[in-house]
């Protein structure tokens, strides 16, 4: 059974970019460019790893994953949040994310971040 990867970002160029990549690799991918609420956002998907990026128009990473992390029911799935802010990191202590990424990035280190979660 393939593991299903959500990816979030404002960006469709790293959405596309990220998804063929990961299909390749037989991972089943959903993108989502924005959240405009949390009530359905994740629309039924139940996905074994969230990739969020941390500054998002409308609601913010940071509040997606604050949500997701204090939500019983989607509270384990696991977040590698990512970003070019040069604050972000310090920004995201306490959210519960379990991984962090710096834009731009090395595929081979996502990768590796990926595989280690899921």
């Amino acid at each position: 059974m393939k593991k299903k990867i959500l990816i979030i970002d404002d960006d469709p160029a790293i959405l596309e970019a990220l998804k063929l990549c990961l299909e390749d690799l037989k991972y089943e991918v959903k993108t989502l460019e924005k959240v405009v609420n949390f009530d359905n956002f994740l629309n039924g998907l139940s996905p074994d790893l969230i990739i969020l990026d941390y500054l998002l128009s409308g609601v913010d990473g940071k509040q997606i994953a604050q949500y997701l992390k204090s939500n019983k029911e989607t509270r384990r799935i696991p977040i590698i949040m990512f970003s070019a802010h040069p604050f972000a990191k310090k920004e995201l202590k306490g959210t519960g994310i379990e991984d962090f990424i710096t834009k731009p990035f090395e595929l081979e280190d996502l990768l590796g971040k990926i595989k280690k979660l899921i």
